[in-house]
This record gives structure tokens, C-alpha cells and sequence, in this order.
């Protein structure tokens, strides 16, 4: 290829090798394919992260919620992690995201009928946890003491 300066440059072509590090990750999704052909594990696995199921109940006290607004209700989140969290939530189609065309931009979110459908497992999952906290944290102590082990 020549420049318009009259230098001429050589492009090389070699075979592509993968990165070992993409042949362990292939490897790993290889290995753990199980968790996208298994239906419950697939979608319980959304709930496992730290943050879907607050959004999701916040969600549930308002009609529409705009991004800073969740930022406000759950301040230890940082603005990735809930992009990601909502982004996640509206793949599986459990939030529904509106794009309105204003200067600023508004975007809001809510639940769909079927986020909605989930909020009364929530709530009785958030009741159980209340109802048991005591206990749990009682055997948390009790077994670092007599492990030792870290329970943080």
C-alpha cells in the first residue's frame, strides 16, 4: 500500500491463534453449559446478584422510576452495576424501559406484568429472611467460633 507521501507499507497476514486466556473461558463455558440448558437454574440465577431483587421491589412501589431516582433509593449502587442490573432485568423481560425524546433525556423504567407476577415470592422471601435473621446471624457466630472461619 503505497501513502500519498511516497511511503509504502507491508501488511502481514498471520493464521489467528486464539489467546490462551479465550481458550480458558471457552473451556469454562464449554464446562458450564448446564446453566443454560437447565430453565429453572437459568432464570433463579438472575436473582443471585446482589441487586436485582431490590430494583424489583422498588420498581414495585411506583408506576415508572427513572434511573437517578433509583440511584437515590439505593445508594451503595454504582451507576454500572445498576445499568447492568436493568439491562439484565429488561432481557428477561421482567422491566420494561421507555426512551422519551426530551432535552435532557428521560428514560424510565417499569415492571412488566411479569416482573410484576414476582414481587409476592419476593415479598415472602424478603418475610422469611426477616423472620430468620436472628437465627442466622446466631449461627453464623456460632460457627465461627467454633471454626474460626470468617463468616464475612
Amino acid at each position: 500500500m503505497h501513502l500519498p507521501n511516497g511511503l509504502l507499507i507491508f501488511v502481514v497476514r498471520t493464521p489467528a491463534v486464539p489467546h490462551p486466556e479465550s481458550v480458558v473461558m471457552q473451556q469454562k463455558s464449554e464446562k458450564y453449559s448446564i446453566i443454560e440448558i437447565c430453565p429453572i437454574r437459568n432464570v433463579v440465577s438472575r436473582f443471585g446478584d446482589k441487586w436485582s431483587l431490590l430494583v424489583i421491589l422498588i420498581l414495585s412501589e411506583h408506576e415508572a422510576v427513572r434511573f437517578s431516582e433509583l440511584r437515590r433509593a439505593i445508594p451503595d449502587i454504582s451507576s454500572r452495576v445498576l445499568s447492568s442490573t436493568l439491562r439484565a432485568l429488561e432481557t428477561d423481560g421482567l422491566i420494561a424501559r421507555t426512551v422519551f425524546p426530551v432535552v435532557p433525556p428521560r428514560v424510565d423504567y417499569a415492571l412488566t406484568p411479569m416482573g410484576r407476577s414476582l414481587v409476592p415470592l419476593i415479598q415472602r422471601l424478603t418475610e422469611w429472611a426477616a423472620a430468620h435473621m436472628e437465627s442466622i446471624v446466631a449461627h453464623r457466630r456460632a460457627f465461627k467460633a467454633r471454626s474460626g472461619a470468617s463468616s464475612e
